[in-house]
Protein backbone atom coordinates (compact mmCIF):
# COMPACT_ATOMS: atom_id res chain seq x y z
CA UNK A 1 0.00 0.00 0.00
CA UNK A 2 1.07 3.83 -1.05
CA UNK A 3 -0.46 5.98 1.28
CA UNK A 4 -0.04 10.17 0.13
CA UNK A 5 -1.70 12.32 3.19
CA UNK A 6 -2.30 15.62 2.61
CA UNK A 7 0.35 15.91 -0.02
CA UNK A 8 1.34 19.36 -1.44
CA UNK A 9 4.02 20.36 -4.12
CA UNK A 10 5.70 23.47 -4.81
CA UNK A 11 9.11 24.93 -6.41
CA UNK A 12 11.09 27.48 -5.23
CA UNK A 13 11.83 30.15 -8.16
CA UNK A 14 14.31 33.01 -8.31
CA UNK A 15 11.27 35.14 -7.12
CA UNK A 16 10.01 32.84 -4.41
CA UNK A 17 7.28 30.32 -4.81
CA UNK A 18 5.00 28.65 -7.91
CA UNK A 19 2.14 28.04 -7.75
CA UNK A 20 0.66 24.88 -6.26
CA UNK A 21 1.66 21.62 -8.76
CA UNK A 22 -0.25 19.46 -6.19
CA UNK A 23 -2.55 20.86 -3.31
CA UNK A 24 -4.10 18.57 -0.16
CA UNK A 25 -3.80 15.14 -2.23
CA UNK A 26 -5.25 12.34 0.13
CA UNK A 27 -4.63 8.55 -1.82
CA UNK A 28 -4.39 5.14 -0.58
CA UNK A 29 -2.89 2.58 -3.62
CA UNK A 30 -3.30 -0.75 -3.01
CA UNK A 31 0.28 -2.73 -4.23
CA UNK A 32 -1.64 -5.42 -6.31
CA UNK A 33 -3.11 -3.70 -9.30
CA UNK A 34 -2.05 -1.50 -11.90
CA UNK A 35 -2.70 1.46 -12.11
CA UNK A 36 -2.94 4.50 -14.86
CA UNK A 37 -2.22 8.24 -14.12
CA UNK A 38 -4.17 10.51 -15.97
CA UNK A 39 -4.32 13.96 -16.88
CA UNK A 40 -3.44 16.66 -18.84
CA UNK A 41 0.24 18.09 -19.93
CA UNK A 42 1.66 19.85 -17.15
CA UNK A 43 -1.46 18.62 -14.54
CA UNK A 44 1.19 17.45 -11.91
CA UNK A 45 1.38 13.72 -13.05
CA UNK A 46 4.88 13.20 -13.58
CA UNK A 47 5.56 15.43 -10.27
CA UNK A 48 3.78 12.82 -8.54
CA UNK A 49 5.28 9.86 -9.89
CA UNK A 50 8.86 11.66 -8.48
CA UNK A 51 7.35 11.99 -5.04
CA UNK A 52 6.09 8.46 -5.28
CA UNK A 53 9.64 7.27 -6.37
CA UNK A 54 11.33 9.53 -3.79
CA UNK A 55 12.92 11.33 -6.24
CA UNK A 56 11.49 14.56 -5.09
CA UNK A 57 10.30 15.39 -1.56
CA UNK A 58 6.69 16.92 -0.80
CA UNK A 59 5.95 20.72 0.16
CA UNK A 60 3.75 19.86 2.99
CA UNK A 61 2.30 16.30 3.54
CA UNK A 62 3.80 12.92 3.26
CA UNK A 63 3.81 9.28 1.73
CA UNK A 64 3.99 5.70 3.42
CA UNK A 65 5.09 3.21 1.90
CA UNK A 66 4.93 -0.45 2.59
CA UNK A 67 6.29 -1.76 -0.48
CA UNK A 68 9.77 -2.01 -2.24
CA UNK A 69 8.80 0.78 -5.13
CA UNK A 70 11.27 1.34 -8.01
CA UNK A 71 12.31 5.03 -9.20
CA UNK A 72 10.86 6.23 -12.66
CA UNK A 73 11.80 4.45 -15.30
CA UNK A 74 12.55 6.80 -17.53
CA UNK A 75 15.10 8.47 -15.38
CA UNK A 76 18.44 8.58 -16.30
CA UNK A 77 19.89 11.25 -13.61
CA UNK A 78 21.94 8.13 -12.60
CA UNK A 79 23.70 7.26 -15.96
CA UNK A 80 27.47 8.52 -16.65
CA UNK A 81 28.31 9.26 -20.16
CA UNK A 82 32.05 8.91 -20.04
CA UNK A 83 31.31 5.36 -18.73
CA UNK A 84 29.95 1.90 -20.61
CA UNK A 85 26.31 0.59 -20.15
CA UNK A 86 27.16 -2.20 -18.99
CA UNK A 87 29.66 -0.13 -16.10
CA UNK A 88 27.01 1.88 -15.30
CA UNK A 89 24.75 -0.81 -14.82
CA UNK A 90 27.08 -2.15 -12.47
CA UNK A 91 27.42 0.82 -10.70
CA UNK A 92 23.90 1.52 -9.75
CA UNK A 93 23.19 -2.49 -8.81
CA UNK A 94 26.11 -2.17 -6.25
CA UNK A 95 25.05 1.24 -4.75
CA UNK A 96 21.33 -0.27 -4.56
CA UNK A 97 22.79 -2.83 -2.10
CA UNK A 98 23.20 -6.04 -5.08
CA UNK A 99 25.80 -8.72 -3.13
CA UNK A 100 29.02 -8.86 -5.74
CA UNK A 101 28.22 -12.47 -6.29
CA UNK A 102 24.85 -11.45 -7.78
CA UNK A 103 26.06 -8.62 -10.25
CA UNK A 104 27.16 -11.28 -13.01
CA UNK A 105 23.24 -12.65 -13.12
CA UNK A 106 22.00 -9.08 -12.85
CA UNK A 107 23.69 -7.75 -15.70
CA UNK A 108 23.38 -10.58 -17.95
CA UNK A 109 19.42 -10.01 -17.17
CA UNK A 110 20.07 -6.27 -18.33
CA UNK A 111 21.90 -6.49 -20.87
CA UNK A 112 19.51 -9.44 -22.56
CA UNK A 113 16.41 -7.72 -21.50
CA UNK A 114 17.36 -3.83 -23.41
CA UNK A 115 18.64 -6.06 -26.26
CA UNK A 116 21.88 -3.92 -26.17
CA UNK A 117 23.75 -6.81 -27.36
CA UNK A 118 27.38 -5.75 -27.96
CA UNK A 119 26.35 -1.97 -27.34
CA UNK A 120 26.10 -2.78 -23.97
CA UNK A 121 29.81 -2.27 -23.70
CA UNK A 122 29.67 1.26 -25.52
CA UNK A 123 29.99 4.47 -23.77
CA UNK A 124 26.36 6.15 -23.07
CA UNK A 125 27.30 8.94 -24.44
CA UNK A 126 27.17 6.93 -27.73
CA UNK A 127 23.57 5.80 -27.05
CA UNK A 128 20.28 6.73 -28.35
CA UNK A 129 17.30 7.83 -25.81
CA UNK A 130 15.85 4.88 -26.73
CA UNK A 131 18.75 2.93 -26.25
CA UNK A 132 19.03 4.35 -22.51
CA UNK A 133 15.55 4.21 -21.62
CA UNK A 134 15.39 -0.08 -22.77
CA UNK A 135 18.66 0.09 -20.19
CA UNK A 136 17.39 1.93 -17.60
CA UNK A 137 13.96 0.18 -17.73
CA UNK A 138 16.07 -3.11 -17.84
CA UNK A 139 17.84 -2.30 -14.44
CA UNK A 140 14.21 -1.55 -12.90
CA UNK A 141 13.19 -5.01 -13.90
CA UNK A 142 16.65 -6.69 -12.59
CA UNK A 143 15.69 -5.70 -8.45
CA UNK A 144 12.85 -7.43 -6.71
CA UNK A 145 10.24 -4.00 -6.00
CA UNK A 146 7.12 -4.88 -5.67
CA UNK A 147 5.54 -1.70 -7.47
CA UNK A 148 7.33 -0.26 -10.82
CA UNK A 149 6.78 3.41 -11.82
CA UNK A 150 6.50 4.24 -15.59
CA UNK A 151 6.19 7.83 -16.75
CA UNK A 152 5.15 7.01 -21.15
CA UNK A 153 7.93 4.40 -20.59
CA UNK A 154 5.64 1.86 -23.02
CA UNK A 155 6.45 3.90 -25.93
CA UNK A 156 10.19 2.97 -26.29
CA UNK A 157 11.38 0.92 -28.40
CA UNK A 158 9.60 -1.41 -31.20
CA UNK A 159 6.53 -3.34 -31.33
CA UNK A 160 8.31 -6.83 -30.12
CA UNK A 161 10.07 -4.95 -26.78
CA UNK A 162 6.89 -3.16 -25.96
CA UNK A 163 4.92 -6.43 -26.08
CA UNK A 164 7.78 -7.86 -23.89
CA UNK A 165 7.74 -5.19 -21.54
CA UNK A 166 4.05 -5.44 -21.23
CA UNK A 167 3.73 -8.96 -20.36
CA UNK A 168 6.06 -8.19 -17.59
CA UNK A 169 3.30 -6.77 -16.31
CA UNK A 170 0.16 -8.81 -17.11
CA UNK A 171 -1.40 -12.34 -15.71
CA UNK A 172 -2.96 -13.75 -12.76
CA UNK A 173 0.84 -14.64 -11.41
CA UNK A 174 2.51 -11.58 -12.37
CA UNK A 175 4.33 -10.62 -9.25
CA UNK A 176 5.06 -7.62 -10.21
CA UNK A 177 2.67 -3.99 -10.26
CA UNK A 178 3.00 -0.47 -12.45
CA UNK A 179 1.84 3.07 -11.80
CA UNK A 180 2.03 4.21 -15.42
CA UNK A 181 1.51 7.28 -16.82
CA UNK A 182 0.57 7.40 -20.32
CA UNK A 183 -1.59 9.67 -22.82
CA UNK A 184 -2.50 6.03 -24.40
CA UNK A 185 -5.92 5.00 -23.84
CA UNK A 186 -5.29 1.58 -25.40
CA UNK A 187 -2.28 1.22 -23.26
CA UNK A 188 -3.80 2.07 -20.23
CA UNK A 189 -7.07 -0.25 -21.14
CA UNK A 190 -4.83 -3.04 -21.62
CA UNK A 191 -1.99 -2.38 -18.57
CA UNK A 192 -4.12 -0.65 -16.14
CA UNK A 193 -7.25 -2.17 -13.57
CA UNK A 194 -7.27 1.40 -11.65
CA UNK A 195 -6.82 4.83 -12.96
CA UNK A 196 -5.84 7.88 -11.00
CA UNK A 197 -7.19 11.22 -12.37
CA UNK A 198 -4.86 14.30 -11.66
CA UNK A 199 -6.55 17.35 -12.34
CA UNK A 200 -6.25 20.99 -10.93
CA UNK A 201 -3.83 19.86 -8.63
CA UNK A 202 -5.76 17.14 -6.93
CA UNK A 203 -5.78 13.58 -7.54
CA UNK A 204 -9.52 11.52 -7.98
CA UNK A 205 -8.61 7.57 -7.29
CA UNK A 206 -11.12 5.20 -9.70
CA UNK A 207 -10.95 1.66 -8.75
CA UNK A 208 -11.97 1.21 -12.84
CA UNK A 209 -9.59 2.47 -15.19
CA UNK A 210 -12.30 2.72 -17.53
CA UNK A 211 -13.97 5.19 -15.07
CA UNK A 212 -10.97 7.64 -14.52
CA UNK A 213 -10.65 7.66 -18.45
CA UNK A 214 -14.69 8.46 -18.97
CA UNK A 215 -13.84 11.64 -16.28
CA UNK A 216 -10.77 12.89 -17.78
CA UNK A 217 -13.06 12.30 -21.55
CA UNK A 218 -15.50 14.14 -20.45
CA UNK A 219 -13.47 17.15 -18.78
CA UNK A 220 -11.57 17.77 -21.82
Amino acid sequence: MITIENLSKRYETDTGYSDWILRNINLQIPSNVNVGLIGKNGAGKSTLIRLIGGLDTPSTGKITVDSRISWPMNFQGGMKGNLTGKQNAKFILRIHGIPEHELPEKLEFAQQYSELGKAFDDKINTYSSGMKSRLNFSLSLAFDFNVYLADEILSVGDAAFRKKITNSFLGENRSKNLILVSHNEATLLQMCEAGIYVKDGGAIWFDNIRDALKAYGGAR
